[in-house]
């Protein structure tokens, strides 16, 4: 197999990789009931850093996600006129997946070899992905109906790359039409799992000319930084119907299970594209 890699993305984001190069060894919290989306409980947004020591990070954190995306030239945002396209230019496979209902969400796992994508040569395999609404991120403060994030890994499991999709109200997505029946099947069986067979990755389609990137983190604990996020600047369509069902699929309390958005503290937020004013 031909990999074909992300070009370099300039010498300034070169720098940052190397000074924030951390080992990511915890991984998301797959035990659902440990914390909630709703601010005013106890298990709340606000107090997950409390709640344990190793997710301390979720409250002292000064590279935490979810953040807001803009394109205006603003301290701590650099835009670029770089014409990579780095989103078109990822190896994905079909691989058989299985779907599960973790409470807070609802994933989708490849336990195959799911293709992957790289970053300045680092190689990252597609693991996982999950979907949040309303969406996480939010461009020029618009806050979307549904964020997508598909997680990858190093072979060694140590580095974290995540590529977020956003959605708004419209037609219907042809991923989320493949996977229907399977997550209907599992309303109010939370931790259960659905063998889907072989489930291709690129129908999600990622391909963008134009996308920002930045250093974040996990935004459900352990919060753990050092995760290189690149957020697909195209917005994609969902019908109200998915997103409901997605939000009826969880507990109540993560029907809307986006973390509220975190403090910029002065972080590089890179645009690449052409024609990048518009």
């Amino acid at each position: 197999m031909t990999k074909r890699e992300f070009k370099p993305l300039g010498f300034s984001l070169l720098v940052l990789f190397s000074i924030l190069h951390v080992l990511i060894n915890a991984q998301e919290v797959e035990n659902e009931r440990e914390f909630e989306y709703a601010e005013k409980s106890e298990k709340g947004p606000s107090k997950w850093g409390k709640m344990k020591k190793e997710w301390s990070a979720c409250n002292q954190g000064k590279m935490q996600s979810p953040i807001d995306l803009t394109n205006r030239r603003i301290p701590g945002l650099w835009l670029s006129d770089s014409h990579n396209k780095d989103l078109r230019n990822y190896t994905y496979r079909p691989s058989n997946a299985t779907l599960t209902n973790r409470g807070h969400d609802i994933q989708i796992r490849w336990s195959g070899d799911g293709g992957s994508l790289a970053i300045n040569t680092t190689e990252y395999r597609l693991r996982y992905a999950h979907w949040h609404a309303p969406s996480e991120h939010t461009i020029n403060g618009r806050r979307y109906d549904l964020e997508l994030h598909l997680v990858h890994l190093t072979p060694a499991g140590n580095k974290i790359a995540v590529v977020g999709v956003l959605y708004k109200i419209g037609k219907p997505d042809l991923f989320l039409s493949k996977l229907m029946s399977n997550i209907s099947s599992m309303i109010d069986k939370k931790g259960g799992e659905r063998n889907v067979g072989v489930i291709d990755p690129n129908v999600i389609d990622i391909r963008s000319d134009r996308y920002y990137r930045y250093m974040g983190s996990l935004t459900i604990p352990p919060c753990t930084e050092g995760v290189v996020w690149t957020i697909n600047k195209k917005v994609k369509t969902v019908s109200k119907d998915q997103v409901k069902l997605l939000r009826d699929a969880v507990h109540d309390y993560a029907e809307a299970n986006a973390r509220p958005l975190q403090p910029h503290n002065s972080r590089g937020v890179y645009l690449y594209g052409p024609d990048i004013t518009n």
